[in-house]
């Protein structure tokens, strides 16, 4: 997969001047089988579009559409959900061939070695019909360049009937396609799997087609038509293809979008931006170590960046989706604020946005439509992050109201919002199990995060009545702890725990003996990033707390109980590092005084659950969360309460990270500190021009060895760091983070 960049590296070794580009490290196959459910599709960072192969479209290990080894191929789709547990997408199928297409629905064995993904670009060939497929992408389009082999005519499958996610008639709501000329086609489809959309299709040849037929439907239920162009092709020679997609405005915004992006017929010059365009955004950060901890590094950066993706069509306002807020909320929001802040205030209006169009902010959006599959508002946490950590200095946001949207969204009950009631938790402090039909412990402890942040925001704004109100709530912890297990634990109306009880037991929604999202009692009971050494307190104080913890990593490693628990991956003991509640764990250590167990378990985690290789994650990468852990803590810390700018000090996995932060000042305006109601909204209206400002932050990992896994000191530019806490303020001002790595625990 690197024989493009190696050759390149080669020519200009030649010349003496040889350098390796961020893409040569990103290995898009990381994460494309076991429980990752990645994609190798083109795309460009945060594009609308990821197009390519599929090598199946139904049930859970087809999320992606893609299982690297599987051994053939059913076409190429122009849009995919990178490492999710749920199937959707893969919009509109083409699949070249000659002769009949086969016998099994058009699919073609390949050859391993024919295959290779880059950032923006995959390329195989396909054995049964000789063709060599190739596509890249733009952030609307994608173009394909198709070299058929063999001799006789060479076909193309359009096939508007598919889809990822099951039976794709009982999917497909209407559609609407007509031929444009001979040389393209276009139409719409509604669609239905996890969320209900349409999307605008344009899709035009190279070349006028010499025939066309409609295949007849393979179910009565069919609402789209599948069609089979043939071109006067000789053997050897190119058919080009571009597609051109639109979430939002129809077929005319489609091919708009199309002919902005990709005017000409010329591939390598759609793949050299797309190129660009991922070193841009990869090389602002360039990591020391050796070629599996820059390969394992990159990759990660790249999985962060294929989302949230951008809906909106050409010259429109910038409008994200793909926001899967429960996981995400941990730590990839926080590491865009660092990487990518420019787009940070895109993010924040989309979700805005998106709660003016349901009337509650994203829980997890797909595609503008909100699933609402998981639990909480953590869009909340995402949105109060970026606040406190700018104060709405030099933002595009209206700051009052999206305060009160935070408000609305937390405490208005809303017809269509399936897993809320406030009546519930404001009456008992809990959600009782007994009228909660599933995942009560969880609801109420994801919730009082929530909360917590709401009242982070409130206090910035002067809302005393609001902070009391929201901090009172961010307690609710407390409710479902039971002190004398040491677990937190189901509760009725009455107050009484749940017995029998199981700290084992695995669970995910409605079921009636279910407390718990995607987890268990040794899971959930550290859910309480808000207040750490309140919850330390609880469970009997530092020395207790951390028998505890301890023993979080030594039990049995099984998984048993009701509902769907196949995300609850990557054990060590009842540890889950597969699933999303588990991630901040580990960094608690640093709190009851035991940075030394930090280190060990980072290490453990990193040596066994993310491996350059495509089973190398140990569960979904869930829209970049998964890569976010890894990236936050091979550099040496991890937002442990992921809202506010404090990162818990933890344990480098590489020996050098250089970030190319960036920060700005402005010409006019400013906020000052204060930060106060219509000040806020007027003063981000206000704003002038801007003097962008670069800056590099470096960390750096004395004495790195595998044998050095543990932190002896930490010095920040210079000074020794006064406590565990590093601000995110001193990220972005620029500066030097020393570890010094010793083998030694204490």
């Amino acid at each position: 997969m690197k024989k493009i960049g190696i050759l390149a590296a080669f020519a200009l070794g030649l010349a003496g001047m040889a350098q390796e580009a961020p893409v040569d490290w990103v290995n898009p196959f990381i994460g494309c089988t076991d429980n990752g459910h990645c994609t190798p599709a083109a795309c460009v960072p945060f594009g609308l579009v990821q197009a390519g192969a599929d090598t199946g479209n139904k049930g859970w290990n087809y999320c992606g559409g893609y299982r690297y080894e599987d051994p053939s191929i059913m076409g190429f789709s122009q849009t995919h959900i990178s490492g999710t547990g749920v199937p959707d997408l893969g919009d509109l199928r083409l699949q070249p061939f000659t002769g009949t297409g086969g016998t099994n629905d058009f699919r073609s064995v390949f050859r391993k070695e024919t295959e290779t993904a880059k950032p923006g670009y995959y390329a195989v060939t396909l054995d049964d019909f000789g063709v060599q497929a190739e596509v890249t992408a733009t952030h609307h389009a994608s173009i394909y360049r198709f070299v058929y082999g063999k001799g006789g005519p060479a076909k193309l499958l359009v096939d508007c009937q598919y889809g990822i996610g099951g039976d794709a008639f009982k999917q497909i709501l209407a559609c609407d396609v007509r031929l444009d000329g001979r040389t393209g086609i276009a139409g719409t489809v509604r669609r239905r799997c996890w969320v209900e959309r349409t999307y605008a299709f344009a899709v035009q040849f190279d070349r006028p087609f010499a025939s066309v037929t409609k295949l007849p439907p393979r179910h009565s239920a069919e609402k789209a038509p599948r069609y089979v162009f043939t071109f006067d092709v000789p053997a050897g020679g190119t058919l080009m293809v571009k597609v051109g997609l639109s979430a939002e405005n129809g077929v005319e915004a489609a091919w708009k979008n199309l002919t902005v992006e990709i005017p000409a017929w010329d591939f390598a010059d759609v793949r050299a931006k797309a190129t660009a365009a991922w070193n841009k955004v990869l090389g602002r950060v360039v990591v020391g170590g050796d070629a599996a901890q820059k390969t394992s590094f990159y990759t990660a950066l790249y999985h962060l960046y294929i989302q949230p993706n951008n809906l909106a069509d050409v010259g429109a306002t910038p409008f994200h989706s793909t926001f899967s807020c429960w996981d995400t909320f941990r730590a990839a929001h926080p590491l865009y604020t660092i990487l990518v802040p420019e787009q940070v205030d895109g993010f924040v209006n989309s979700m805005l946005e998106q709660g003016r169009r349901t009337g509650f902010l994203p829980v997890w959006t797909l595609w503008g439509k909100d699933n609402q599959c998981m639990i909480g508002t953590h869009s909340v946490p995402a949105i109060v992050d970026w606040f406190l950590k700018t104060r709405g200095r030099g933002t595009a946001v209206d700051w009052d109201a999206a305060y009160a949207q935070v408000k609305d969204s937390l405490t208005v009950k809303h017809d269509h919002r399936r897993k809320e009631r406030w009546d519930l938790l404001d009456k008992y402090g809990y959600y009782p199990f007994d009228e909660i039909k599933g995942e009560s412990v969880s609801r109420t402890l994801e919730c009082a995060y929530d909360d917590w942040c709401a009242a982070q925001f409130a206090v910035a704004l002067g809302k005393t009545e609001d902070a009391a109100f929201f901090s009172k709530r961010a307690g609710n912890w407390s409710n479902v702890l039971d002190r004398t297990i040491g677990f937190v634990r189901g509760r009725d109306t009455k107050g009484n725990w749940r017995d029998p009880f199981d700290p084992f037991r695995l669970g995910h929604g409605a079921g009636t003996a279910n407390d718990f999202t995607e987890g268990n009692a040794f899971q959930y009971t550290w859910h309480v990033m808000q207040d750490p050494m309140g919850f330390i307190a609880a469970m009997g104080g530092k020395e207790e707390f951390v028998k505890k913890l301890d023993s979080l990593f030594t039990q049995p490693q099984k998984t048993e109980g009701a509902g769907f628990v196949l995300d609850v991956t990557g054990l060590i003991g009842q540890y889950a590092h597969g699933n999303e509640p588990s991630h901040h764990v580990a960094y608690f250590y640093p709190f009851a005084g035991r940075p030394d167990r930090t280190a060990e378990v980072v290490r453990e985690v990193f040596d066994k659950f993310y491996l350059p290789k495509p089973d190398g994650l140990c569960g979904n990468d869930d829209c970049g969360q998964m890569s976010a852990w890894y990236v936050f803590s091979a550099m040496g810390f991890y937002p442990f309460n992921p809202c506010g700018g404090d990162y818990v000090i933890g344990a480098p996995q590489v020996p050098k990270v250089e970030l190319r932060v960036k920060s700005e000042e402005l010409r006019v305006g400013g906020m000052g500190e204060k930060a106060g109601g219509s000040q806020l909204v007027a003063t981000a209206k206000t704003v002038g021009s801007r003097v962008p400002r670069d800056r590099v932050f470096t960390i750096v990992a004395k004495n790195f060895s595998k044998e050095n896994k543990y932190v002896k000191s930490v010095t920040l530019n210079g000074k020794p760091l006064d406590s565990f806490i590093l601000k995110h303020a001193d990220i972005m001002a620029g500066g030097e983070l020393v570890f010094e790595m010793s083998s030694c625990a204490r």
